[in-house]
């Protein structure tokens, strides 16, 4: 059967997100095509809108409706701990274990040197800015335990140990090679309640 050009474009474009593959993308694409017109108007606006009202705060690089973001902002949030994470996800994932109270600083990746992805591409100076910048007393580094989490968070304890903070990593209660938006809440909490000093 020869699949029309448009829903071919559709399945490519849903391919690209993460953890659709080819049949999922194509059970998607012809769910729009049989859902109400209402459905696919609806999803079509929610990306739109996506795109156009969240920025990036402006301290801690997460995603947010205003900058600074609500957490930036709150005087309920201990200044003096820095959490560390790679992406807005693994922040969202700590904030749902309701086990840290401090204040965030979202990298935007981790070293891959095999991808290409280097401290120059990570927002490394910038975090340098915020300890150097004073009132930082413990540096939690929450990248994720795979080989680029751990590589990315060594690097980073070396650059800011000599600024002064407390560094720590989040304790391995997470399972390696796995990522923190996908991990329970007992689990990411139980990591950021024994984290350790890092070597």
């Amino acid at each position: 059967m020869i699949t029309p050009p448009p829903v071919e474009r559709l399945v490519a474009g849903l391919k690209r997100l993460p953890g659709i593959g080819e049949k999922s993308a194509s059970r998607l694409a012809f769910f729009l095509l049989s859902a109400p017109d209402a459905v696919g108007k609806e999803l079509a606006e929610a990306i739109m809108r996506l795109k156009q009202e969240i920025v990036l705060c402006e301290e801690c690089f997460d995603l947010t409706e205003a900058s600074p973001c609500g957490i930036c902002r709150s005087p309920e949030r201990d200044r003096r701990l820095l959490c560390v994470v790679e992406e807005p996800a693994d922040r969202a994932a700590i904030e749902r274990s309701g086990s840290f109270r401090g204040r965030y600083h979202v990298l935007g990746g981790a070293l891959s040197p095999i991808e290409g992805v280097g401290p120059e591409d990570l927002r490394i100076a910038e975090i340098e800015a915020r300890v150097r910048a004073g009132g930082i007393q413990e540096v939690v580094l929450a990248t994720n335990p795979n080989a680029e989490g751990d590589a990315t968070a060594h690097f980073l304890a070396d650059r800011l140990r000599p600024i002064g903070a407390r560094i720590t990593r989040i304790a391995y209660g997470m399972p390696m090679g796995g990522d923190l938006e996908y991990a329970d809440q007992v689990t990411v909490g139980r990591s950021l309640e024994f984290r350790r000093e890092i070597d």
